[in-house]
């Protein structure tokens, strides 16, 4: 979903009217498809399966479990999951510790998605939609002494695999399902996932209750009619609402100021590398330092998708590591996290490196570290900052340092910090992005020149030079109080993927209202009136047009009006009326496709 200005810009030129589009089934939710519900469908909207990893002596790490038993993974698969889903040995990770990975889907595999996240994918915010190409792996990794185990050590990671980007969520379901694991092997696994099996699909905008292991989860899914910046808190617990024991405030968002605590002084520069989609590296000590770090970076643009790859944690067994690290070419656009020693050396001819020591707690003052020459970094132990000879477009916000430098004084809650933190993302991202939003939305055909026996207009090109003239007036001095070299940095944008990505999904957006306010168009027309001139073979042609027209609507889900489907069928049921019985049982035959689409 793009961003959106306070003007609504992307509507500027269309009718008002349109506020009675409505999701399908917004009210209803999922459970009222008509589609029956077949066992683990609803777990498949969450979870594609569980893995247990364990560690055997002859074998190396292993998956042990793999939940539901009908789950598919490929071979390819459950490697990556077995050397992804523990810390690298030199982390030196005792007890326990959480983290996450994300990984590409084997080539030419096509895992079907559950109907119901089908179905609603399109209500969901364009960076909490499901990811098609790759599975997140949410890990909780348990390493304790254990003298009767040869190694001495109990190594197991209990491993959620999932296409949704819902951090927090699944990090903190994981707390509740994983130590009970640990103590009840697979009947207590067995028992969680018939659990998750009756939950409720994560319906965009709804507060769910999920019952799991004799208590409820109570969460939000957000929304893409969300105001951007407002995190609408599940609805409280009721005082005798004994059950409910977790209520999450946000169930994908990470916490910013822990993230960015050790390079605390260049937030903004970071930003606009992230913004640039800049080939970043993240050397920490630990995976969940590292994926931390990576998922704090990608949500920095956020509204704005991030749409290059990003690897919270990345290994040298990743399938990926010889295309990520080869000298031959240019780095690629991506995140990648680390923590092997080995990658000090093996990446170092990266542009920009962010080294993280031991993550600060939330008293303590960062000290201000200087951005340094990629020169000076020659293995994990140099010391934490960031290494790069990047210089930044816009000047740096000494407010936003004072404020978060003052509330580490005050001992200022570490909610409140991650609060300002993201607020002041938020801002800047929207007052970058908004001008684009304001001068695409002027690329929209006005609505007197959509005619119904025409096709629909074309959106006008986008033009670099035009866009640029527009910022004289219109640009981000209107909302921000940063100065800098916006034009510059507004040049180096349009060149890089997350623009690219953005504006695909913004035309395609824009193409589809397009069509939608051809259909209305359609639909107001007399067409009894109009076929009266019509010959047998002109008429059957246009019957023919509506149905296709009717199909691409329910196909692609355009943004028509409640009633205009109805309407087209109808309009479609009354011209097959005026043709001769043979005609109109040829074309009312079962299986046609207006039948197949009443």
């Amino acid at each position: 979903m793009a961003l959106p200005s306070p003007e609504k810009p992307a509507d500027l030129l269309l009718n008002e009217s349109d506020s009675s589009v409505s999701p399908v089934d917004a009210q209803n939710g999922p459970g009222h498809s008509e589609q029956p519900l077949l066992p683990w469908d609803r777990f498949s909207c969450w979870l594609h399966c569980v893995c247990v990893v364990g560690f055997d002596l002859e074998l190396g790490q292993a998956v042990e479990v793999i939940y539901p038993h009908s789950s598919k993974l490929s071979d390819k698969e459950k490697i990556s999951i077995c050397y992804l889903s523990f810390p690298d040995s030199n982390s030196g990770c005792l007890g326990d510790t959480q983290f996450c990975f994300r990984f590409r889907q084997a080539a030419g595999k096509k895992i079907p998605i559950c109907y119901a996240l089908d179905h609603l994918e399109r209500d969901a915010p364009i960076f909490l939609k499901s990811d098609p190409g790759h599975f997140y792996g949410y890990v909780y990794f348990r390493q304790v002494r254990d003298k009767t185990l040869k190694r001495g050590y109990f190594q197991k990671s209990l491993v959620m695999i999932s296409r949704l980007p819902y951090v927090n969520f699944f990090h903190s379901l994981l707390k509740l399902i994983a130590p009970e694991y640990f103590e009840k092997s697979e009947p207590c696994l067995e028992a969680a996932c018939n659990d998750i099996d009756r939950w409720p699909a994560p319906f965009p905008g709804k507060t769910l209750s999920l019952p799991i292991m004799g208590v409820v989860m109570k969460v939000r899914i957000p929304s893409c009619y969300d105001k951007p910046g407002t995190i609408q808190i599940a609805q409280s617990c009721q005082q005798d609402d004994a059950q409910v024991s977790v209520v999450l405030p946000t169930v994908h968002e990470v916490d910013l100021f822990r993230c960015f605590c050790p390079v605390f002084f260049h937030i903004q520069m970071l930003w606009e590398l992230v913004l640039l989609g800049e080939p970043l590296v993240v050397m920490a000590p630990s995976p969940s330092e590292s994926s931390e770090t990576v998922l704090g970076l990608v949500s920095c643009i956020s509204p704005l998708k991030y749409s290059s790859d990003f690897r919270p944690y990345f290994t040298i067994h990743d399938s990926e590591f010889k295309e990520y690290t080869t000298r031959t070419q240019a780095p690629p656009s991506v995140i990648l996290g680390v923590t092997n020693p080995f990658f000090a050396k093996t990446l170092q001819h990266w542009p920009h490196i962010i080294r993280i020591g031991d993550m600060k707690q939330a008293g303590d003052i960062p000290k201000q570290v200087k951005v340094k020459k990629l020169k000076n970094l020659k293995t994990l132990d140099s010391k934490p900052g960031v290494y790069s000879a990047y210089k930044p477009f816009l000047n740096k916000d000494e407010e936003i340092i004072k404020q978060l430098q003052k509330g580490l004084q005050q001992k200022r809650p570490s909610a409140a910090q991650n609060a300002i933190l993201r607020r002041y993302f938020l801002e800047l991202t929207q007052s970058f992005i908004i001008p684009l939003e304001r001068y695409v939305a002027s690329l929209m055909p006005l609505q007197k020149s959509i005619s119904p026996w025409k096709n629909p207009p074309q959106l006008k090109p986008f033009s670099q030079e035009e866009f640029m003239k527009t910022l004289e007036k219109t640009g981000p001095q209107l909302t921000s109080r940063l100065k800098g070299d916006w034009i510059g940095l507004y040049r180096h944008f349009l060149k890089s993927p997350n623009f690219d990505g953005w504006f695909r999904r913004r035309r395609k957006e824009m193409t589809q209202k397009l069509e939608a306010l051809h259909l209305e168009a359609l639909c107001d027309e007399d067409l009894q009136l109009r076929i009266q001139n019509h010959t047998e073979v002109e008429t059957v042609d246009l019957v023919l047009k509506l149905k296709d027209k009717l199909m691409q609507a329910e196909r692609e889900r355009l943004p028509v009006k409640a009633d205009t489907l109805s309407r087209l069928r109808t309009h479609i049921e009354t011209v097959i009326g005026t043709l001769p019985e043979d005609l109109q049982g040829i074309l009312l035959k079962p299986g046609s496709p207006q039948e197949a689409t009443s």
